[in-house]
């Protein structure tokens, strides 16, 4: 009885619009974040290094310390290495990913805007009712 009652709670959470849009959200959110990655990886930032003299950004890297080599010249130990380039390479990512759902939200608020109806006019005050009854009668009068 108690598993039963917990798969309906379940399906009905589950089935509730919120989550669905949600799930539909990030799955967007997702395909988008790639598009935006490839954007910066394979466009902006090979130009940006071609603006500062061919500089390719994923292989900037400082070596902490230097690859170890065998007497046969194959790499016994591989150096270490901080690799500031690709973080400069995410970074561009997300400032780009953070612009663009910016300007998205931005829109979506200023298109919520115009669809709201415009508020409805006051009721007519006793005066105005009076008023509009007594031209009313002297139209029917003529």
């Amino acid at each position: 009885m108690g598993k039963s009652n917990f798969l309906q709670e379940f399906k009905a959470f589950a089935m509730k619009g919120n989550v669905i849009d949600m799930a539909i959200g990030i799955i967007i959110g997702g395909a988008f974040g790639k598009i935006v990655s490839s954007l910066v990886a394979d466009v902006i930032m090979p130009a940006i290094g071609v603006l500062f003299g061919g500089i390719n950004f994923k292989e900037l890297k400082w070596v902490i310390k230097d690859a170890v080599y065998g007497a046969n010249g194959k790499e016994i130990t591989a150096a270490a290495t901080l690799n500031y380039g690709n973080f400069l390479q995410s970074m561009f990512d997300f400032l780009i990913i953070a612009f663009a759902i910016f300007i998205f939200i931005k829109l979506i608020i200023k298109m919520s805007k115009k669809n709201e109806e415009a508020p409805t006019p006051p009721a007519p005050s006793k005066e105005e009712n009076l008023l509009s009854e007594i031209r009313d009668i002297l139209k029917e009068k003529r």
